[in-house]
């Protein structure tokens, strides 16, 4: 069965994961909507009987080739987008981990069109998605 993405019915449950090498974190350019072309950290929905965890460690691995650490629980995140006549197109409730890089070469799979290891400088000139900017505030004290 396909998850209804555009249009649903519930909110749908996604993970993401803030990772981080060598003062610098990873992010992926969006290859489908909602935010299509835009640079964001990789995740994905959580599957029906997975964990939080075991979703971010697929979802990362999926999208970029890498394994990661899960450090911590780091956010959670509320994305909704409503149409011009105010019917909701997507709803996401997106909890968001920090995570260090262990092991890969870092290559885009999956639903991704490019991804790249970052500083948080560079990533302020970059078109990236709403309240990734915060999210890497808030990570501050691993990169």
């Amino acid at each position: 069965m396909s998850v209804k993405r555009l249009y649903p019915d519930t909110p749908l449950v996604a993970v993401g994961a803030l990772v981080y090498r060598d003062n610098k974190i990873l992010l992926v350019k969006r290859g489908q909507e909602p935010n299509k072309e835009k640079w964001s950290i990789p995740g994905g929905l959580v599957e029906t009987g997975e964990t939080l965890t075991e979703a971010v460690h697929r979802e990362i691995f999926q999208e970029c080739n890498i394994k990661i650490e899960l450090k911590q629980k780091l956010d959670i995140f509320e994305y909704i987008q409503k149409n011009p006549r105010g019917k909701v197109q997507y709803h996401y409730v997106i909890i968001d981990f920090i995570a260090e890089y262990l092991s890969g070469e870092l290559k885009p799979q999956s639903d991704i069109l490019a991804a790249s290891w970052v500083t948080k400088k560079e990533c302020k000139s970059m078109n990236i998605t709403e309240g990734l900017l915060t999210l890497v505030n808030k990570a501050k004290e691993y990169f």
